[in-house]
């Protein structure tokens, strides 16, 4: 079985690749929305919770978790590798490889939370893949709690406003390091223009967890909170099209 995790419904961008790929696994989402979200959070906080929540899917039966989250990736990865050692874990991280190998002029925005910055495998990934670029981290306060509600239907504005600084620096490459910033990736593409490439991690980690991925199962999907069951299906209904019943985890 495969879970997959985020702090809220950012991961579902995750899960519905996952599920495109894998169309008879079983997968089992968990949402931690009564703690969402983690972007201000510490990042020693964002570890327990994130043990607490792939401890919660190893107990139902995964043998794969997909860490959809890239908060909880960069704050607890290592960790939860060390704590769940027969546990395949696939975390998400910035695109910074790819971007460094989109750009034409070396000019990079990253689009994070404030911890995904803090942590050090951010200013890895940099060193590692980027040192000869320009690499702006850009942090995008309010993003995901605003895809929690209902921002996506109504974000142009707001976006544009935001990434005016970005566009006026002449950035030609752009990474979405939030899954929840995968639901605004149109405007954000529009906000920035068609001579920016907009670099989204989901479908690449997506295919590298169907290539890990146990035996299909019976094709069921379960979806689980630690807040509103109600809330977690409406928002499944907004920003998936799909129909579901969720549960508490």
């Amino acid at each position: 079985m495969i879970g997959v995790y985020d702090s809220g419904v950012g991961g579902l961008a995750v899960l519905r690749e996952i599920r495109r790929l894998l169309p008879a696994a079983d997968i089992v989402y968990l949402a931690d929305q009564a703690n969402v979200p983690y972007g201000e959070r510490p990042l020693p906080e964002i570890r327990i919770l994130a043990l607490a929540a792939v401890r919660r899917l190893v107990d139902l039966g995964a043998d794969t978790v997909v860490v959809a989250c890239n908060t909880a990736t960069a704050a607890a990865l290592a960790e939860l590798r060390q704590a769940f050692p027969a546990v395949e874990i696939v975390g998400m991280e910035p695109a910074v490889k790819p971007a460094a190998a989109t750009t034409r002029n070396g000019r990079i925005a990253v689009l994070a939370t404030e911890a995904t910055f803090a942590a050090a495998r951010f200013e890895d990934l940099v060193g590692r893949y980027a040192a000869d670029a320009e690499v702006i981290a850009h942090p995008c306060p309010g993003w995901a709690a605003a895809v929690e509600e209902d921002w996506p239907e109504a974000a142009g504005d707001r976006v544009a406003e935001h990434l005016a600084p970005l566009i006026a620096s002449g950035v030609d490459t752009v990474v979405l390091a939030c899954t929840h910033y995968s639901f605004l990736a149109r405007p954000i593409a529009d906000a920035m223009g068609p001579s920016v490439t907009v670099v989204d991690p989901v479908d690449a980690v997506a295919r590298h967890a169907a290539r890990i991925a146990p035996a299909p199962g019976s094709g069921r999907t379960t979806y689980l909170t630690t807040g509103d069951p109600e809330r977690l299906a409406g928002q499944v209904l907004r920003l998936l099209g799909l129909e579901v019943t969720a549960g508490r985890a």
